[in-house]
């Protein structure tokens, strides 16, 4: 039976270049929503997102944002990894996208439209759909393997890495770097401020008081690897990647089932796929986007499945924000770390849990504790549900 492991992370995140850096960040509890610079915010309600640093990005300014941001990251988790240029040769590719280089395309098209500096049609173009991300990243990278692009919404990031294993133990692959990548959008952050969606402070996952989300950017790679090759090649083993569940609840275009059904049957089919029962896992990194109703959906998910455990849980956009695309690929490795570390990044923001949240969000300050099972949940628009399970290898 061949196994999936995982032996390279690559971060790009508002913390900075680099996974120490974002470790350092969310374990931390460190917030790095602030005022926003990347877009106008004049007549907002909110003026406030987690952007990545300019000195963070990678590759020439003649590529989108998201781009550099995942050539930087993925760039990381190869270094990180230690393969050697042959394994890459034919390493397959597979990318969680959603805005691809939108953020150019509307440079281009409000500087048309409004009259501003002229702005290079080419270069603000070529990348805004986001299979582009795969071109460049292989490429770049020399990745020779099969290639694929995920578009699922905010679980795109999540799905990347549940297709990276199955090309693995379907024996399609022997080495896969797998992620997500996503920059600011002004369709995201218009569409969201218009919706009364972005909480004008820094989001607040399970508080009481919370009153939507934050939007942030990034991206994150994973090499994901058959462990008898990383055995073999003396890698280093992060985690193993023992099962995964993915369910769409078609309940609403954007809304997820009142009862979490679809949620709950994502948990549930992943704890299958990894044979184990909800009582071993000891960490939840939960979607927890801020928002008064999918916080609640989830609460009441995550409390169905484990009636019977006490797992903590934590949720990491309270820190870095919904970085769409990215937010599956960067709360699976806070997830990964979490084991790896034997600490629990906390929930930042949170002053007084929602009665109706019955477990331990670990509000405002890590926790240290032993962790050998641990899951990531990524609840993307239309309920499209995926979990994730790692389990120390």
């Amino acid at each position: 039976m061949i196994r999936t492991v995982v032996t390279g992370l690559g971060v790009t995140s508002p913390f900075g270049a680099g996974t120490k850096a974002f470790w350092t960040g969310v374990a931390g509890g460190t917030c790095a929503i602030r005022p926003i610079t990347l877009l106008d915010t004049d007549g907002f309600r909110c003026r406030i997102a987690a952007e990545v640093p300019a000195d963070a990005l990678a590759g020439s300014p003649r590529r989108s944002r998201a781009d550099r941001l995942a050539l930087a990251a993925a760039r990381e988790a190869i270094a990180d990894s230690g393969l050697a240029r042959a394994d890459c040769r034919d390493a397959g590719l597979v990318i969680g996208a959603v805005g691809g280089g939108m953020f150019e395309a509307e440079k281009w098209y409000w500087a048309r439209t409004r009259g501003g500096a002229p702005v290079d049609a080419a270069s603000s173009l070529r990348a805004v759909l986001p299979f582009s991300h795969a071109e460049t990243l292989g490429k770049a990278l020399s990745l020779g393997g099969p290639r694929e692009t995920v578009v699922a919404a905010c679980s795109s990031g999540a799905v990347s890495l549940a297709l990276a294993r199955d090309l693995i133990e379907d024996g399609l692959a022997t080495v896969v770097v797998a992620g997500g990548a996503d920059s600011v959008t002004r369709i995201c952050y218009m569409g969201f401020n218009a919706l009364r969606l972005l909480d004008p402070e820094p989001c607040r996952p399970f508080d009481r008081e919370r009153r939507g989300m934050s939007i942030g950017e990034g991206a994150a790679f994973l090499v994901l690897e058959d462990a008898e090759h990383a055995r073999a090649r003396g890698a280093y083993v992060y985690a193993e990647l023992s099962g995964y569940g993915i369910t769409t609840d078609a309940f609403h275009p954007t809304s997820p089932h009142p009862e979490g059904d679809g949620m709950v049957r994502a948990m549930r089919g992943a704890l299958s796929d990894a044979g184990i029962g909800p009582a071993e896992v000891g960490y939840v990194n939960a979607h927890g986007t801020g928002t008064p109703q999918n916080d609640r959906v989830e609460a009441r998910a995550i409390a169905r499945v484990f009636e019977t455990g006490e797992p903590l849980v934590s949720a990491t956009k309270s820190m870095i924000g919904h970085t769409m695309a990215a937010a599956g690929s960067l709360e699976t490795v806070a997830t990964i770390l979490a084991i790896v570390e034997g600490v629990v990044p906390p929930t930042a923001n949170l002053c007084a849990a929602d009665p109706d949240v019955t477990f331990d969000c670990v509000p405002g300050t890590a926790r240290t504790a032993a962790i050998d099972c641990a899951i990531s949940n990524s609840f993307g628009f239309g309920g499209q549900n995926v979990t994730l399970v790692f389990r120390r290898s």
